[in-house]
């Protein structure tokens, strides 16, 4: 049985430090205006961590981060963003791919970077490898990987000559939880942070009657228990987007809280 995490703070893998249990991503952001409001007070009301990717709008989620960096500073702010796998076939491309996400980031370093899913072409050592060249290069202070199974998350581990992953970011939800029956178990074992992509099943969560009747128990809403049920489990961060302020207080409302270890239960069999 998975244990009760009941921090709002969860680790980066065995790096000492810690990020808000709730993050923000930035995929598919239709509003960048609204966004910026509300990703500006996401900041204010404790959100340290955000995600983007080279690729997400062409770039654009990573210009959006830079716009937020220059208004609330560089410090405080945990900054995650993912390469595309091709990036990864040379220690040459990686490094240049790794250097336009900086530009457009408007950082020196990113916190961390990943491998946005496995290559086709390269072999996972090739890939991580060229991978740790970027955290060997001052590119990024930790690396991982996103969308590895189980068995490619062990090799990656095995070809790394210095650094180790930290994360492994990867679909999780109340509605979607392949994830715990080895990934997390493991991340949990070996000091890995799973960072859930896509909690809020892009709504649906707000359409299962068994959320709505534990939320209504709680006082709190199906978004706020759905992201509260990961947040529950050791080692994961939630990252969530939200491109209204009222969105953005709702999901800080999943902090401060724990669902009780029966109504998680129920919720670990829907």
């Amino acid at each position: 049985m998975i244990p009760l995490d009941p921090s709002d703070r969860k680790p980066i893998g065995r790096t000492g430090e810690t990020v808000s249990a709730v993050g923000l991503g930035t995929w598919a952001i239709r509003d960048y205006r609204g966004a910026f409001e509300a990703y500006l007070e996401a900041f204010r009301l404790g959100l340290d961590n955000i995600d983007t990717a080279e690729m997400y709008d062409n770039g654009g989620a990573e210009r959006f981060v830079g716009e937020l960096v220059k208004v609330t500073g560089r410090t405080g702010i945990f900054i995650t963003t993912k390469l595309l796998p091709q990036r990864f076939r040379s220690r040459e491309s990686t490094i240049k791919a790794a250097r336009l996400s900086l530009e457009r980031l408007g950082v020196k370093e990113a916190d961390l970077i990943l491998i946005h899913w496995p290559d086709d072409i390269a072999s996972i050592e090739e890939q991580v490898r060229n991978l740790e060249a970027t955290a060997e290069e001052g590119l990024t202070r930790y690396i991982g990987v996103s969308n590895f199974t189980l068995e490619e998350l062990e090799v990656a581990r095995s070809s790394l000559r210095k650094h180790d992953i930290v994360v492994n970011q990867v679909k999780y939800s109340v509605l979607d939880r392949a994830v715990e029956e080895k990934m997390l178990p493991y991340a949990i074992r070996e000091g890995i942070t799973i960072q859930a992509y896509t909690p809020l099943e892009r709504g649906a969560v707000l359409k299962a009657s068994r959320l709505k009747e534990i939320a209504s128990k709680y006082g709190k809403t199906p978004v706020q228990v759905a992201l509260n049920y990961l947040i529950s489990r050791p080692r994961v961060v939630a990252i969530p987007k939200a491109e209204k302020v009222e969105h953005v207080r709702e999901i800080v409302g999943a902090l401060g809280w724990r669902l009780r270890e029966g109504d998680i239960e129920v919720l670990s069999k829907l």
